[in-house]
């Protein structure tokens, strides 16, 4: 009778059991820690029946013997001794509750103990105990220790299973930017937080979800605590803070870093790695963000290093620094780029292109007087249209009724809603800020610069696009600058006339009083009214006003876009890293623009905002990396995290 589960029990040394029902030990005179072991060795040998002897007659007056056709009868239990010529009952022996004269059982022959009277006709006798014993110990599944194995499988199952169900809502919220805990997440609340009412939601789906998630749950394990949902969002942000290390490996990396404010007013440290990948693709991976007491070159520095050396990244395979143009990021003595070129002379510094060019725009308007004025009376106009929800309304009212010439003329109906307002006006205020600024508006002058504003605007916007892309590179941005400069002195070349009949165009178009071009300038108004008769209004708006600007655009495009910069790049770096292959990576790592930090400040103010001021900084830093690099936090599996979430310290496992 061999064992049902055999592996699971221990095995004994033959030598242990004697098959001799005569001549074996009771067993209750075994160690008490192994007799279970004994019965188990006793029950997979089986009863001791031995046919191939001769079995001794019994007394010369009635000549009994034993039968071996008895075995047939009684194959489970009956066994023969040769030694002591009688027949014993093995479970009866196994399992007897007190010794006896005799080992075995009762039945010493077949005539003074019938083996039918010794089984016995009552369903609980002494025998039949004896057999179910033998049952319930082959029956290794229906033991203590099986089924609280098998109690302790399903708790693991369910652990599982709730942990899987935290983990998918966790990584979802996170992807999302939305918020994890609730203002009250009691029982009896309407709203119990985004966390819990997802799972709650996610758990209508599958009954077996719902069996053991949120009040189904053992209250000590139902892995929806505060501190359950930050450990899953680091292990997320963990992985993918490793996944980005390993992209990187031992290449050289450029460091894109800014600061900015949250809603908390702390002030927050932006590290965006720049690297080409083994394939030869460019990659910029948002990293850390960290608070900063001070944004002092020195402190930044300490900060990013601290970062780099937790994750094995050495400052010596720095190629590049990308930051703005402050000066403590650009100071040539003790900025911070200067402050890691002490430790690493080739990590380069590339002011971010991005800001080159709006520092460009921005001076331009500044230095050419009536652009400037241009921008003060359009932020005027703005502000007076938008100042009420009601003018507002006007405005969206008027664009549903011209939606058609908005699409073929790229304009909107505001001269309507100022000219309204200039004659409806709540007070006098009101109506004499309206009709000025609409004066403005509806002037020659005014449409001139905005057409000229506009087209400047659309050749440059090519750039500010190109330059804000994450697989940009250096020699293509320095070429991608030197076109669009080519586009604007294209403009002031031959531009003129095609901008004037626009401009007059409109004019007609909107019933706007066209100035003639060829009557006399007139500069200044009242006592300072001056009139030149060389100067025309064609000089004024084609001189002054054209080329000035066009020329102020140019001027500040050389001076920030030098093509000595790439220059010096390219026969610095040749110099040192002679294979071909070398230089292009390192070209490539050079950094185009910060404009990764910005999308990652902007990330922040999604994640971080005002209801949600208090949030710490790490658990602020977890989010940020989960939310921007979304799609490696994409691959990691459930099993994965789970692993990971199990050995962060001792706890149930599953």
């Amino acid at each position: 009778m061999p064992d049902e589960h055999p592996s699971k029990c221990p095995k004994l040394q033959f030598e242990e059991i004697d098959r001799d029902p005569g001549s074996r030990k009771q067993i209750c005179e075994f160690p008490i820690n192994k007799q279970d072991e004994i019965r188990r060795a006793y029950i997979e040998k089986g009863p001791y029946q031995p046919v191939d002897i001769d079995y001794p007659y019994n007394d010369d007056t009635h000549h009994h013997r034993f039968q071996p056709s008895w075995f047939k009868s009684h194959k489970d239990w009956l066994e023969y001794s040769p030694s002591t010529d009688a027949i014993y009952c093995l479970p009866c022996y196994l399992f007897s509750k007190k010794p006896i004269g005799r080992p075995g059982s009762d039945v010493k022959d077949g005539m003074n103990c019938p083996l039918i009277r010794h089984v016995g006709k009552e369903p609980n006798s002494l025998h039949k105990i004896a057999v179910k014993c033998c049952e319930d110990l082959k029956n290794y599944s229906r033991h203590i220790d099986k089924l609280i194995e098998k109690q302790t499988s399903k708790e693991l199952e369910n652990n599982r299973l709730r942990l899987k169900t935290s983990v998918e809502c966790a990584r979802w919220l996170a992807f999302q930017a939305c918020a994890f805990r609730g203002h009250d997440e009691s029982l009896d609340s309407k709203n119990r937080g985004n966390f819990i009412e997802l799972i709650k939601f996610t758990s209508t789906f599958n009954d077996k979800v719902t069996s053991v998630v949120l009040e189904n749950a053992p209250r000590n394990a139902k892995y929806t605590s505060p501190t359950i949902q930050k450990e899953i969002l680091h292990i997320l942000a963990s992985n993918v803070r490793n996944a980005i290390r390993g992209e990187i490996g031992d290449a050289k990396f450029c460091i894109l870093v800014d600061e900015a404010r949250d809603e908390s007013k702390r002030e927050q440290l932006a590290i965006i790695l720049r690297f080409v990948d083994k394939e030869g693709f460019i990659k910029e991976r948002f990293f850390h963000i960290v608070l900063v007491r001070d944004t002092t070159a020195l402190t930044l520095k300490n900060e990013i290093c601290a970062i780099l050396s937790y994750y094995n990244l050495h400052i010596e395979n720095i190629r590049g620094q990308g930051y703005d143009g402050a000066s403590n990021m650009c100071g040539e003595w003790n900025g911070l780029q200067a402050l890691f070129l002490k430790d690493c002379p080739y990590a380069y510094y590339v002011h971010c292109m991005a800001h080159r060019l709006q520092l460009a725009l921005v001076t331009t308007s500044r230095e050419v007087k009536d652009v400037h004025q241009f921008f003060d009376h359009l932020v005027n106009i703005i502000n007076i249209v938008v100042g009420s929800s009601k003018r507002n309304d006007e405005l969206q009212h008027g664009q549903a009724e011209q939606v058609e010439n908005m699409i073929a003329s790229n304009e909107i109906e505001t001269g309507r809603v100022i000219n309204t307002i200039s004659e409806k006006g709540a007070n006098y205020k009101q109506r004499s800020d309206a009709e000025e600024a609409y004066q403005v508006l509806t002037s020659f002058e005014f449409i001139l610069i905005l057409h000229l504003m506009k087209e400047i605007m659309r050749i440059t916007n090519f750039l500010c696009q190109a330059l804000q892309q994450h697989s940009q590179d250096l020699l293509n941005a320095m070429h991608l600058v030197s076109t669009t400069k080519s586009l604007i002195q294209e403009l002031r070349d031959d531009g003129w006339e095609s901008l004037l009949a626009s401009v007059i165009s409109f004019c007609e178009q909107h019933e706007i009083d066209i100035s003639d071009i060829n009557a006399r300038y007139t500069k200044g108004r009242g006592r300072y009214r001056r009139q030149d008769d060389d100067l025309t209004m064609e000089h004024h708006f084609r001189i002054g006003i054209f080329t000035v600007e066009i020329d102020f655009q140019l001027q500040e495009l050389k001076s920030r876009f030098s093509e000595l910069t790439t220059e010096l790049v390219i026969l610095r770096k040749s110099n040192i890293y002679f294979l071909i292959d070398r230089l292009i990576r390192l070209v490539l790592t050079l950094s185009v623009s910060t404009a990764t930090t910005k999308q990652a400040f902007s990330a922040m103010k999604l994640l971080k905002k005002r209801l949600r001021n208090r949030m710490k900084d790490e658990f602020l830093a977890d989010n940020m990396i989960v939310y921007i690099e979304k799609k490696i936090a994409g691959n990691f599996t459930i099993e994965m995290i789970k692993d990971e979430f199990y050995s962060m310290k001792n706890r149930r496992q599953a």
